[in-house]
């Protein structure tokens, strides 16, 4: 079977996207997609997203599959390269879409120069929520105490439909990300596992962030994983409600409205179209 597919990339976090109007299921199946974003055997990217038919309130139903064959709840790089590649196959100069999750419905916006606004919607973050028992359930995790690899560290839990476990550091390039990413991963306080970020305060409204990601390790950028930094951030005292968020990849602006929601700024750019055999 040959598949057509674009690659997108938002901040170098890569991603394969799929046409997958014409049915309700993706085309490709988990094992194929881990096959299909090798780096050396296939296409290589962080994840294959599909853009499925929409509901009654929706324009569209994303999906995406980890390059571990995991499927995640939603990705905030991942939506504004799905929204561009919308907007590539439309061809209708529409510039705003409703869009179905597994963590719900987001609202991306298209700008000027490849930029894309997100409404990522209202974080959570009571530790059931997260999903964490490193705290009462009914209960925020601010500030927790968390024994990893034998060393303390205080994270902070926040779930934008998919869980993640901030800490604030004195250094982020010197972090071993690839030996303590997997253990924070894994850790049994997270029963669904956890996005990891580790993150340096520059000043109230600039941080630097690298992220280890469930089911994917380390990328160069992760939007849900901004939009957590900064809700950490501002629950801790250390950031504004506006704050840029400096990863790998890139910048991400992020601002936490007065209406509690969150809105991520930032670019998706086509990279290749291709065919692949499945």
């Amino acid at each position: 079977m040959e598949l057509k597919f674009t690659k997108y990339q938002g901040l170098g976090n890569d991603f394969i996207l799929v046409d997958n109007r014409s049915q309700s299921t993706p085309l490709v199946t988990p094992d194929r997609a881990v096959r299909l974003c090798d780096r050396h055997f296939g296409i290589g990217a962080d994840g294959v997203i599909f853009v499925l038919p929409g509901t009654e309130e929706t324009n569209y139903t994303m999906r995406i599959f980890n390059s571990d064959g995991s499927e995640p709840e939603m990705c905030g790089n991942g939506i504004r390269c799905f929204a561009q590649f919308i907007a590539q196959l439309e061809g209708s100069g529409r510039r705003e879409y409703r869009v179905s999750t597994l963590a719900g419905v987001m609202v991306p916006k298209l700008g000027e120069q490849d930029m894309v606004t997100v409404d990522m919607g209202v974080p959570k973050l009571l530790a059931a929520e997260i999903p964490t028992t490193l705290g009462a359930a009914n209960e925020p995790v601010v500030d927790a105490t968390l024994e990893v690899a034998g060393e303390s560290w205080l994270v902070t839990c926040v779930s934008m439909g998919n869980p993640h476990c901030v800490t604030f550091v004195p250094d982020v390039d010197g972090l071993a990300l690839e030996q303590i990413g997997p253990k924070f991963e894994h850790h049994s306080v997270f029963p669904e596992r956890i996005n990891t970020e580790f993150v340096r305060v520059i000043s109230p409204n600039r941080v630097q962030m690298r992220v280890w990601e469930r089911g994917a390790g380390i990328t160069l950028a992760c939007g849900t994983g901004a939009c957590a930094t900064v809700v950490a951030g501002v629950l801790a005292g250390k950031c504004d409600r506006q704050t840029t968020v400096q990863l790998p990849g890139g910048d991400l602006d992020i601002e936490w409205a007065d209406d509690d929601r969150l809105y991520m700024t930032g670019p998706a750019r086509a990279v290749f179209t291709g065919t692949v055999i499945i």
